[in-house]
């Protein structure tokens, strides 16, 4: 398979026996989701990877997802307020409490400031909306519902098209970032971006702690989309988070906005990430419905790196078939995608990394190669040679460990982790010996190598050079 699977980690997949049998069906980043719990709560899940990493001889990815500024309302004084189609409430801070309205909680003061009439908020993931009517001072707002519903304490806020320009790092997520840094987390997604900033804040975060991991951006705001070719040049990854996105954007355009999205991260030759409900039926049954199904191949034949499940795998009763079947679609979709898709030739405002790479995929399309061998320091390469989405896997090999967990968010990229450059300069001898020693190639077979070969003495600059190696 192709497309990698990330897997998202909870009560029915934290113990060692079942993380194991999750790796063999084929994930390759496991998802630790911040929102429920510390760094503290994550060691043990931590070490049970690392041992079955090693047991497996395969590197495994751990992501750090943090929590972000999700907006909720506060505790309500009742259980539950049943809301009328037209009913009127007022939201605000607690300490503002009036009876003369049924009162919902907000202690967001920038956010509280910032309505005005006609905004439109969405409550519970889209299933309660209200319109802001009037302002009563800075601080308080008197909603008219649109529907008919149940609002209970903390449920989540949205302000669909509304820019609100919070930091998309609290508090607790520094300091989470900082704790899953030192326990040794491969990648780390922020929540709720708006903008570059936030992605250079949480860079600065990581050099702080002599790490250098990929930032995986979570696309969960119309602002964000908006502002997709800013964070796109900012951010190593991109997640299309279609729960929170769905509440921001008009549900029939989220389609539309996902494929533009993936486009995008293609055309940049960034890893993009397509997430939630994508098999949500199999947190209880033990097959998805044929709807999920065509929305898992979908997203690849869209040209999604990864696809990504939730709570399928961290409650539901069937994580490990679960995992399997993703796996067969998504391989059934590479048939296609591969049988259809002609090597497309860069644009040509591209440079020279887009050409090399496109040139290496045609010269083992022509060839008939078995794979495509890249030797790479940083990675670039072989995501450069994945964007074109060749017929033959891609093996890319690196000394770099931190850049070894990071390949495995790169569509079609087996990452092979080679010897410190003093034990054989040559990267191109490395690849070589590589090719000669790996059972999967057959004596005689066409195998097509790029890599950076830099002059005696010079350090390396980058692929530039491509060959064909027979073995």
């Amino acid at each position: 398979m192709q497309t990698k699977i990330v897997a998202t980690i909870g009560p029915a997949s934290r113990s060692r026996e079942k993380l194991k049998e999750l790796a063999q069906a084929g994930v390759s980043i496991f998802r630790l989701n911040f929102s429920h719990g510390s760094a503290g709560d994550f060691v043990d899940t931590i070490r049970h990877i690392r041992e079955i990493e090693l047991e497996l001889a395969s590197p495994i990815t751990i992501m750090q997802d943090l929590s972000g500024p999700k907006i909720r309302l506060g505790v309500l004084p009742e259980a539950s307020i049943t809301v009328t189609k037209g009913m009127r409430l007022l939201l605000g801070p607690s300490a503002l409490r009036s009876g003369e309205l049924p009162f919902l909680p907000f202690d967001h003061d920038v956010i509280l400031e910032s309505l005005v009439e006609g905004d439109r908020l969405v409550l519970a993931d889209g299933g309660l909306q209200f319109v802001v009517t009037e302002r009563r001072g800075e601080r308080l707002a008197v909603l008219e519902a649109q529907n008919s519903g149940i609002v209970t304490s903390r449920k989540g806020l949205a302000l669909p098209g509304k820019d609100m320009r919070l930091p998309a790092l609290t508090d607790k997520d520094r300091r989470d970032l900082r704790e899953g840094l030192a326990l040794g987390v491969d990648a780390v997604a922020i929540s709720f971006v708006q903008s570059a900033r936030d992605v250079l804040e949480a860079r600065a975060i990581i050099a702080e702690a002599g790490r250098h991991v990929p930032v995986v951006v979570k696309l969960e705001r119309q602002g964000a989309v908006d502002r997709l070719d800013e964070i796109l040049a900012a951010t190593d990854i991109v997640m299309v988070a279609r729960g929170d996105l769905g509440v921001e954007c008009p549900l029939p355009q989220l389609p539309g906005i996902q494929k533009s999205i993936i486009r995008a991260c293609n055309r940049a030759s960034k890893p993009v990430i397509v997430a939630t409900q994508m098999l949500l039926s199999m947190v209880s049954s033990p097959a998805p419905t044929r709807a999920e199904t065509t929305d898992v191949a979908n997203a690849v034949l869209d040209g999604a790196d990864c696809v990504m499940l939730s709570e399928e795998t961290a409650m539901g009763n069937f994580p490990v078939e679960t995992v399997r079947y993703m796996q067969q679609i998504a391989t059934e979709a590479e048939k296609m995608l591969t049988g259809q898709r002609q090597i497309a030739e860069p644009e040509g405002t591209r440079g020279i990394p887009q050409f090399l790479a496109y040139s290496a995929c045609l010269l083992a399309e022509k060839a008939h190669a078995a794979a495509i061998v890249s030797h790479s320091i940083s990675g670039a390469s072989a995501r450069q040679i994945s964007a074109r989405r060749p017929r033959q896997r891609i093996y890319a090999m690196t000394p770099d460990a931190e850049t070894l967990k990071a390949l495995n968010f790169v569509w079609g990229v087996t990452p092979v982790q080679v010897l410190a450059p003093e034990n054989e300069p040559s990267h191109v001898n490395r690849a070589e010996n590589f090719i000669e020693q790996e059972p999967a190639f057959a004596k005689g077979d066409s195998v097509v190598v790029t890599a950076g070969e830099p002059k005696k003495g010079q350090q390396p600059r980058g692929t530039n050079m491509i060959k064909i190696y027979v073995k």
